[in-house]
């Protein structure tokens, strides 16, 4: 796979994955009597309505901080900057597109200091 595949690959799974949220998630959110954060407290909290519902919720949850530490560690070690913001971007609207936007952002620097 080259870098071009690479990358296609990476904004078209991460575009789908955010398309799919807002599609079924955000109606639904805005559905709901509340405010916008009491209504994401309700919306997180769905996602641990039964055993398998659990293991997604955890292993999305466990992802993100996966990815919180490997941003950490390549800031510091490999001077890879704003991947506090693919941190932010995974907490809402999800791990898929902050992870994707990380290895875009990475890529991008990794490409300019070679």
């Amino acid at each position: 796979m080259n870098e071009s595949q690479f990358k296609a690959g990476v904004i078209i799974s991460g575009l789908v994955f955010f398309a799919v949220f807002l599609f079924i998630c955000m109606p639904a959110l805005f559905e709901l009597d509340g405010s916008l954060i009491e209504n994401s407290i309700t919306a997180f909290s769905a996602g641990f309505v039964n055993p398998f519902a659990i293991g997604f919720s955890v292993d999305a949850t466990a992802c993100w901080f996966i990815l919180f530490f490997w941003v950490m560690y390549e800031a510091k070690t490999q001077k890879i900057k704003n991947g506090w913001i693919c941190l932010l971007v995974g907490a809402f609207p999800g791990i898929a597109v902050g992870f994707a936007a990380y290895l875009l952002v990475r890529q991008k620097q990794i490409n300019e200091f070679s």
